[in-house]
């Protein structure tokens, strides 16, 4: 029951924030007070059950994009996360019958996040705190690829996810805004020109369970392979620090 459900379930997971944000482009009209796009620095630590488990921290990039409700002050949109909490890179012959030819062989671990949120903020002034409440979903996965390390480029010949999992995830938290550039109000169109903000916001994320793979959870042996994989909750404490581009 519990593997029919992951599979009715896990393609939903991976396209509900593109889902919510086809939506928001789609009735952009309805949005006709402006919003906001960003792109982000991020850092996840684990917490709680995952910390225990994992102990390794998590680095990559954000992005999103929300439009304004009304004159209210709240947005609504769709956040598309992707951390690596631990790598390992291997120099190996190509076959056995081809010893004298070497590739790199990457495994890594990730997480990918989709969220849709809900934000509080005023539109106004050059400092601009807000607070966030969120839902969506976080897809775990180890994947490992065959890259040829020729002189002039990487290129990437094969490549197979290891292991996946999916989990359900909720939470909040806030940031602040501050301004960088605010555009000429005599240039025109003034409305279609972004104000540039730098962008600081904290995040408490409640994961559910998922099995994963973490740091040498592959063991390799006499050409076969042995997967390690464990269980846990799935929270995460998230740091962000990038550019909003509102609008």
């Amino acid at each position: 029951m519990a593997v029919q459900l992951k599979k009715l379930l896990l393609p939903f997971s991976r396209n509900l924030g593109l889902a919510v944000l086809i939506l928001l482009l789609s009735s952009q009209s309805a949005f006709s007070q402006g919003g906001q796009f960003g792109i982000a620095f991020s850092a996840g630590l684990p917490q709680s059950e995952f910390e225990e488990t994992l102990n390794d921290e998590g680095f990559g990039v954000d992005g999103l994009l929300a439009f304004r409700l009304g004159e209210s002050p709240f947005s609504l949109g769709a956040e598309f996360g992707y951390l690596i909490y631990g790598s390992e890179s291997r120099n190996v012959p190509f076959s056995q019958t081809i010893p004298d030819v070497y590739v790199d062989v990457e495994t890594s671990n990730n997480i990918l996040q989709s969220f849709v949120f809900l934000r509080a903020q005023n539109d106004k002034g050059a400092i601009r705190p807000y607070l966030d409440g969120l839902l969506g979903f976080n897809y775990l996965f180890t994947r490992t690829s065959i890259q040829d390390n020729s002189f002039f480029e990487e290129e990437e010949i094969a490549a197979t996810t290891n292991y996946d999992d999916f989990a359900f995830s909720y939470g909040g938290g806030g940031g602040i805004m501050i301004r960088l550039h605010d555009p000429d109000p005599d240039a025109e169109p003034y409305d279609k020109r972004a104000e540039i903000m730098l962008d600081l916001r904290l995040r408490y994320l409640y994961g559910g369970e998922a099995e994963y793979l973490r740091q040498g959870g592959i063991e390799r042996i006499d050409g076969e392979v042995f997967l390690d994989p464990v269980r846990s909750q799935t929270d995460l404490l998230t740091f962000n620090i990038g550019l909003a581009f509102v609008f």
